[in-house]
């Protein structure tokens, strides 16, 4: 197999609102984090629970679309890829972080389901990606993703039609 595969598909509960930023060039980044959680049985028939914590980066419109749709405790499915980066602390110390960069994320449960609540609804929602590269810092949050106008081909601008209504 060449090249091989870097894919996630996460769905959990976000751990507070999302914080969008914008790059020097216009290009929109939102952070969350989202929890997963698991439970099982152990020998002795007690049930155990395990919850991990990602880091999302999101890239385009659909950064704008998360910071201004999902909420703390609102469940979303994301879709991504994994990548570490480095930077420098202030004391000179090299630090990484893992983190998804999601190409796709969908609000589930209602709008106003920030409780925790799950259910219908929601929207499949792609990014657009694009924008510069730039070294790596504090603030580098990886390449923004491809653009795709989600029909396999590039996208050739930002083009409003109805499939961006998140809802």
């Amino acid at each position: 197999m060449a090249g091989g595969v870097n894919k996630v598909i996460l769905i959990g509960n976000l751990g507070a609102d999302p914080e969008v930023r914008f790059t020097p060039g216009g290009q929109a980044v939102a952070n969350f984090r989202i929890a997963t959680s698991e439970s099982w049985q152990d020998k002795n028939g007690q049930k155990q629970e395990r919850t991990e914590w990602h880091r999302i980066v999101v890239w385009g419109k659909l950064a704008e679309l998360c910071g201004e749709y999902l909420k703390k405790g609102r469940q979303c499915y994301v879709e991504g890829r994994l990548q570490t980066r480095e930077w420098m602390d202030k004391e000179n110390r090299k630090n990484y972080t893992t983190e998804v960069v999601a190409n796709a994320v969908t609000f589930l449960g209602g709008r106003d389901a920030g409780d925790g609540a799950s259910g219908g609804g929601g929207g499949r929602r792609q990014s657009g990606g694009g924008g510069q590269s730039r070294g790596m810092d504090n603030n580098d949050y990886g390449q923004p993703p491809p653009m795709d106008d989600g029909m396999g081909g590039p996208s050739g601008g930002g083009g409003n039609n109805e499939d961006d209504i998140p809802f």
